[in-house]
């Protein structure tokens, strides 16, 4: 039950550095399209999607249950400033946002704390991107 990817994120999806075996973090994943394809794209990796609404996740879950069976997609509610890692969960390679308010700099605080998650989380070189309305851009962690 895949819904149909927008053009912004399948163009936001296609600029992302994916290659096999790849773990990604999507913060403010809502209900899961970009997800879903990122999954459908790497095999042998693993994408997690968070969202700080209860209703977004499990709108997510409902329409992820195909990827959720192959254990390369899964959904956790969570807002990425207080984002940890499950015991043994492995670091990420890459996290992405689209349009994240605790992202965008309106929020200097709770910015600090959501990239001080997103360093924990990381892999020693992982990357961030974030789309704020533009264009995709790396940001320097």
């Amino acid at each position: 039950m895949a819904n149909k990817l927008s053009q912004r994120l399948a163009d936001i999806v296609d600029t992302l550095p994916l290659k096999e075996g790849v773990r990604v973090l999507e913060i403010g994943c809502g209900p899961g399209a970009a997800a879903r394809q990122i999954a459908s794209r790497i095999s042998k990796g693993y994408v997690l999607g968070i969202d700080r609404s209860a209703k977004a996740i499990n709108l997510a879950i409902g329409g992820s249950q195909d990827e959720m069976a192959t254990g390369r997609l899964s959904f956790r509610q969570s807002a990425i400033e207080y984002f940890e890692l499950s015991p043994g969960e492995e670091k990420y390679d890459l996290a992405f946002a689209v349009r994240v308010g605790a992202l965008d700099g309106r929020h200097p605080e709770t910015e600090r704390r959501a990239t001080l998650q997103i360093k924990k989380v990381l892999k020693e070189d992982g990357r961030l991107f974030v789309y704020l309305g533009d264009t995709l851009k790396e940001v320097p962690l």
